[in-house]
């Protein structure tokens, strides 16, 4: 069974930089897409980045594009989110997750919500002026 965990979340100041990684148990992570997604407060699930199976495609949304970086290692079941330049509205929580059923022909992307159907417990990113 295939789980997902990430770590590195914490209190930083804005425009302080952070590192999240996401491991994964299981010996299928290669055929994942994966994601990360985060949650503030009051506010709903919303997908930050995705990498594909094959780590050679990225998709950023537009609220964190150009200060954040994704990127996984297979061989190590690892995707990391790199942040950069953080903002005060990057207060949330940060969720890695894996798109299991993503097609291994086309781009190799998951950009819905709906695509992804196994997550992690989820890292608090709190950043203070």
């Amino acid at each position: 069974q295939v789980q997902l965990a990430e770590s590195g979340g914490g209190l930083v100041q804005a425009g302080d930089s952070l590192r999240l990684s996401c491991v994964a148990s299981g010996q299928r992570f290669r055929n994942f897409g994966m994601g990360w997604f985060r949650q503030a407060p009051g506010k709903g699930r919303e997908l930050l980045a995705a990498v594909s199976w094959h780590g050679g495609n990225t998709y950023y949304a537009d609220s964190v594009k150009g200060r954040f970086t994704i990127s996984r290692d297979n061989a190590k079941n690892t995707v990391n989110l790199q942040m950069n330049s953080l903002k005060l509205e990057d207060t949330a929580v940060y969720y890695c997750a894996a798109a299991r059923s993503i097609s291994p022909f086309g781009n190799g992307l998951a950009v819905k919500a709906a695509e992804y159907d196994l997550w992690g417990q989820g890292t608090q990113v709190t950043v203070s002026s």
